[in-house]
């Protein structure tokens, strides 16, 4: 039986007996194919554990500390992921073997000098202490690529919210750029004037863009990979683009549950630091052939890894866990959805406004989606940023405004 350990140095695999075996016998298969001592380790379920910073943080993490439970207690089966905290350094196996050129050896130049620099390491801490989602904006994301897309094709779109003085990062709404979805790709189509609009009307509502999300297809989670070299590529890019330390990157999948059930997961990160430097340098080699393996981003020059030096680099050492929670925001997500499948018209501002009759006028229109789509398609561009600061502030939509609306809204 094969279990998948993933500590700070990336994801790892041992070799097991079968469920049967005790939590101290697989501490001590840990000790021997992984070169920790039993001391150093502490084992959990829980993914938050790589964020323990204190002995305080750790003690919370008690699902195996007893030595004596059988893994089949904790429903640990092929192919389970158990998270690895550990005191202590350790040389990561594998790796090519290195042999020094010595004084008649080939000249170094500056390149391989900056190269044998940069070593790549785990970040054990988040520039964001976590990220919570609007649940209404959250739902209408998945609902969409669970019963729309089936989870066949690939979808992002941009988190746009607050970050609060604690470093929190607050996910009000998601704006769907248009794009192409592919089985294990997502080529984004951006377009630069639309994008003015949205970001003229977040400000507006006294929000700003912090961060991607994006879905996985169920191809994909046959795989052994959180991110794939494709995704990480793409994250560092527009975590690089957005200048902003909180940036929060967001995976969205369809996992297999014990009842062979599927469940959506949202798992969230941030990008190391590391990894965006190395995109800002170009370290990245950016195509990609059928025979690569999509679990490892494959580096233009030498990099330093546990001691090695190595050109491929598994994607979790980019990776820094985020914790994530969930709000009621302010917003509705109630009007169609930008660049999706069906075209968006006159008709649906009328049902939204009808449906919304007995609410003031400021909250029937207190949806991004609908300032966008009166924005873009109804010659407001200029004009919504000001109805987005009144939804901002809820104060009464100036008369003229209003009348305005109403009038498209009949016309349909």
């Amino acid at each position: 039986m094969m279990l998948r350990i993933r500590s700070r140095d990336g994801l790892e695999r041992i070799q097991v007996d079968g469920p049967q075996i005790t939590i101290f016998q697989l501490k001590t298969l840990i000790e021997s194919q992984l070169q920790i001592p039993i001391q150093n380790q502490t084992l959990s379920t829980d993914q938050n554990l790589l964020l323990a910073k204190t002995l305080a943080d750790l003690l919370r993490f008690s699902d195996m500390t007893d030595p004596s439970i059988p893994l089949s207690a904790l429903n640990l089966s092929h192919g389970s992921i158990i998270f690895l905290y550990y005191h202590g350094e350790r040389t990561v196996r594998g790796g090519p073997t290195v042999s020094p050129a010595g004084s008649f050896g080939r000249k170094m130049t500056m390149d391989d000098l900056i190269a044998k620099q940069t070593r790549i390491t785990r970040q054990e801490s988040p520039h964001c202490d976590s990220v919570s989602f609007d649940r209404d904006s959250a739902n209408a994301f998945q609902r969409f690529v669970s019963e729309t897309l089936a989870f066949a094709s690939k979808r992002g779109g941009f988190m746009y919210g607050t970050v609060t003085d604690e470093g929190r990062v607050e996910v009000d709404f998601i704006y769907e750029p248009p794009q192409q979805g592919l089985e294990d790709d997502l080529v984004l189509l951006r377009d630069p004037e639309e994008e003015k609009l949205v970001d003229a009307i977040a400000a507006g509502l006294g929000r700003k863009r912090v961060g991607f999300i994006f879905t996985q297809t169920i191809m994909q989670e046959k795989k052994d990979y959180n991110f794939s070299n494709k995704e990480i590529i793409q994250a560092a890019e527009l975590h690089a683009e957005s200048e902003l330390k909180e940036w929060v990157t967001v995976v969205v999948k369809l996992e297999a549950n014990e009842d062979g059930a599927a469940d959506v997961h949202f798992e969230a990160f941030q990008m190391s630091d590391m990894c965006v430097k190395l995109f800002k340098d170009g370290w990245f080699v950016t195509e990609f052939g059928e025979n690569d393996d999509p679990k490892l981003s494959k580096m233009k020059k030498d990099v330093v890894v546990g001691g090695k030096d190595v050109k491929e680099v598994d994607n979790d050492f980019f990776l820094v866990v985020v914790k994530i929670f969930d709000h009621q925001g302010p917003l509705s997500t109630s009007f169609p959805i930008e660049n999706r499948q069906n075209l968006v018209t006159l008709r649906a501002l009328k049902s939204h406004l009808d449906r919304t009759k007995s609410l003031p006028f400021v909250k029937r229109i207190s949806d991004f989606h609908l300032l966008l789509f009166l924005a873009k398609s109804q010659g407001l561009g200029s004009d919504v940023p000001a109805l987005a600061e009144c939804v901002n502030t809820q104060t009464a939509v100036p008369e003229g405004y209003q009348l305005l609306i109403e009038s498209m809204a009949t016309a349909a």
